[in-house]
């Protein structure tokens, strides 16, 4: 209780002499410290909000304006047209007694400067909206800008010139547009021909004509009066349908993992790591909310990305619901929630508004590592309730967890910054089969035991014993780019910028003085244990369901790939469709998430990867076409496939609208045939691109040992995969693949063989177009140099 004791800031005692009262002055100290800089967050959330407000202009045009106007009127000249006098005459009465007239035109100056100052920003925004939902420049061929494409450069980087806050163009980012529903409908009939027999598609055809001249038009007024209304006409349906009302596991089946360096860990010391991880993890939300974070753009462009999903990264937990979960978001806490050898604590990371050093909080999970005492009864496996099904974990959650004790231990895990396990085991590549300990790597980060993670938290940080790192997030708050930013700063950060000493440790001062970190209470009955258990077991029986592979491709990377003049991502999604042709004999609906973050608020769409193009060149090549007609087909195919991403990026995507229709059909409880039938087709093979988006970070050529493994993700469907890769560097990619033991048909490892046989067939391919090309280049040139020898000799002659 000394912790307690020294929390409280005076003590009285009541004496015959009168009241005795006695002041702590250090509690005091700390209350006056946290009071300040509770003040400066206020004073810069102000700040920012301004700045923000008025952009794309800056708070000190309003001064230039101001002087403009005044100088005009100085020249006997009224700009306002009369306005200025109008404002005179209608300001309140006791100005008019007590200033002069001389000051009430200045003031009316003044207000007409500030309104016009205002009319200009709304226009400039206005502007900058209109600019932003310009995406023809998408379409257009590499090297071939349009002279309408390259004017819209320009104005964007003019209105773009001033250093933007993280959050500035939120508001003139355009809204997602609905799509035509004729337009829709005619996309996906085109993305399932491939799929269909002849007799299956002219019912899929028939279905959808009567979709649409019978019910889709009505459900289409009712999604359209929506986008006017709201700002994203999906993405709050989409969270809340597709992941907060959903009832089984969001273990596996909805949490994704992130992986440490692959090659190199910073250091050996488990304390160590957690340290400089969960300093650069603070070190990152201090710069999202103080806006100091630049707005992420289209690689390569000046066009900015929605920030919105940046919004509830930290002290957000997912809170469990019988019908449908919450994501409660709070207020920062200066605490994180840390899980050690079954038992639960509160780190407090500020003392006395200071961010403790990374060597003091080394200091404090040495002091969790070390501390002897055991679980409490029930304790150790209760993160379990978080792993199985939703409806039991809120029954139990709303019954023993709503006071008392458990509900102050409750709210100090879902109230913290974010939660952190320190684990008793050793991962990564290691020892004598490297490549299997990626898998276990890849499926501890995923489950772990089912208990030792806080599956509800925005996102959970895993610290191992050799010091390697890693991270599982919930999917409902935010998708995996905005998590990858995230981790990429914390990865650089750790490495590069805080580093560590010779001997592994933090480097810094160590404040002894510091209390240690407090050991959460609970009072946990027998019917929260019995459904503990229950809930274990349907997350264990999940957990060994599911077959990872890890395996970095090395064969060679984007650097060749764009050599042969394809998209890397066009490439890896057909050489995928080549290896399922491969394994499973045929082909399947796909799924590759492409972003639509070009528009406020924006999430994902869904690019449709298996299209009649890349069939049409998987068919050739495996039937053994002549090379030049499968290289024909490929190109064909590559450009269908970037032609499909950008349709999907611009909001000309398929599945969020027909969603979007089906969610309305519900509301307004009439059924629909098409749409069920859409909405209930299994995607065999889901797959996903991680982004590199702060390559600035990691100096490969100095340090090319620090090469991230990316993340990945469970399968989506039961006999299906799951694929996430990652592009690093210039010659390597990195891929995670899952899949079930339960189905007979899918195995990870046989799908790992069949995607690295694809890609190096599919490159043989277009390296030997490649030599035939430079051959003929030789030989053009070798001739040419002969003609013009010979013209000389003759000429000498």
């Amino acid at each position: 209780m000394a912790e307690a004791h020294q929390a409280v800031a005076f003590q009285f005692t009541i004496t015959p002499e009168g009241i005795d009262l006695q002041l702590s002055y250090q509690a005091l100290n700390q209350i006056y410290l946290s009071g300040v800089r509770s003040w400066k967050k206020r004073v810069s959330r102000m700040r920012n909000s301004l700045i923000k407000g008025v952009f794309p202009a800056s708070p000190s045009s309003w001064l230039f304006v101001a002087i403009g106007i005044l100088a005009t009127m100085y020249m006997q000249s009224d700009p306002s047209m009369g306005l200025i006098s109008k404002i005179q005459q209608h300001l309140p009465l006791s100005l008019h007694v007590s200033l002069s007239s001389q000051g009430q035109t200045m003031l009316s100056a003044l207000v007409f400067s500030t309104l016009l100052w205002l009319s200009l920003i709304l226009a400039l925004r206005f502007c900058l909206k209109l600019l932003l939902s310009y995406h023809h420049w998408m379409f257009e061929q590499h090297g071939r800008v349009s002279n309408t494409t390259k004017v819209w450069v320009s104005l964007v980087r003019l209105f773009s010139s001033r250093k933007p806050l993280l959050y500035s163009y939120q508001t003139s980012l355009p809204h997602l547009p609905v799509p035509a529903i004729s337009d829709t409908l005619s996309r996906y009939l085109e993305s399932v021909r491939p799929l269909l027999t002849d007799p299956e598609f002219k019912r899929m055809t028939n279905l959808a004509g009567q979709f649409e001249s019978n019910l889709g038009n009505r459900l289409q007024r009712y999604l359209k009066l929506k986008a006017l209304w709201a700002t994203n006409y999906v993405s709050d349906w989409w969270e809340e349908y597709i992941y907060l009302r959903s009832r089984g596991p969001i273990m596996v089946n909805s949490n994704y993992y992130g992986m440490d360096f692959l090659y190199v860990t910073p250091t050996p010391v488990q304390a160590a790591r957690a340290g400089n991880t969960i300093t650069a993890l603070l070190l990152y939300r201090r710069k999202v909310n103080r806006e100091e974070l630049k707005p992420s753009r289209v690689p390569g462009t000046v066009i900015p990305l929605c920030a919105a999903q940046c919004e509830r990264m930290f002290n957000t937990t997912r809170t469990p619901g019988t019908e449908t979960d919450v994501l409660q978001h709070w207020q920062d806490s200066e605490f994180v929630a840390v899980y050690n050898k079954g038992r639960f604590f509160r780190l407090w990371v500020y003392r006395a508004g200071r961010l403790l050093s990374p060597r003091e909080i080394e200091y404090q999970i040495q002091r969790i590592l070390d501390d002897p005492s055991p679980p409490l009864p029930g304790e150790e496996r209760l993160g379990a309730l978080t792993a199985g099904d939703r409806v039991p974990w809120a029954q139990i959650r709303k019954q023993y967890f709503s006071s008392g004790v458990n509900k102050r231990s409750l709210d100090a895990i879902e109230r913290a910054a974010f939660f952190v396990t320190l684990d008793d085991e050793e991962q990564g590549m290691k020892g004598d089969d490297p490549a299997g300990n990626l898998d276990r790597y890849a499926k501890s980060l995923l489950h772990g035991k089912c208990y030792d993670r806080w599956f509800d938290k925005s996102f959970s940080i895993v610290i191992y014993k050799n010091g390697k790192s890693g991270l599982n997030a919930e999917h409902s708050w935010a998708d995996a780019p905005t998590v990858a930013h995230l981790w990429e700063y914390t990865l650089a950060t750790d490495a590069f910028q805080l580093g560590y000493t010779e001997d592994g440790h933090c480097k810094g001062e160590v404040e002894r003085s510091l209390p240690h970190p407090q050991r959460l209470s609970w009072e946990i009955p027998s019917e929260v244990q019995a459904q503990a258990s229950s809930s274990l077991a349907v997350a264990q029986a999940l957990a060994d369901d599911v077959d990872c592979h890890v395996f970095p491709f090395r064969e060679f990377g984007k650097g060749r790939i764009k050599k042969c003049r394809i998209s890397p991502d066009a490439f890896i999604q057909i050489s995928l469709q080549l290896a399922y042709f491969r394994d499973r004999g045929g082909f399947c609906l796909t799924y590759e998430a492409s972003m639509t973050r070009l528009f406020r608020e924006g999430r994902t769409e869904t690019v449709r990867s298996c299209s009649n193009e890349s069939c049409a060149f998987i068919r050739a090549l495996e039937g053994r076409e002549t090379e030049d007609q499968c290289r024909r087909l490929f190109r064909k195919a590559s450009e269908k496939h970037q032609n499909l991403y950008r349709m999907a990026m611009t909001g000309a995507g398929i599945d969020r609208h027909l969603f979007c229709l089906y969610v309305v059909s519900k509301y307004l409880g009439v059924e629909s045939a098409f749409l069920k039938e859409v909405l209930s087709e299994p995607w065999r093979l889901s797959t996903s691109q991680t982004p590199v988006q702060q390559m600035e970070l990691f100096d490969l050529k100095n340090h090319p040992d620090f090469i991230s493994l990316g993340g990945g993700f469970g399968p989506v469907a039961d006999d299906g995969y799951g694929v996430s890769y990652i592009i690093v560097g210039e010659d390597m990619i990195n891929f995670h693949v899952s899949s079930k033991h339960s189905c007979k048909e899918t195995d990870s490892h046989r799908f790992g063989a069949q995607i690295s046989r694809a890609l190096q067939d599919i490159m043989t391919l277009l390296s030997a177009d490649a030599k035939t090309t430079s051959s003929s280049s030789s030989s053009s040139s070798s001739s040419s140099s002969s003609s013009s020898s010979s013209s000389k000799d003759k000429k000498l002659l």
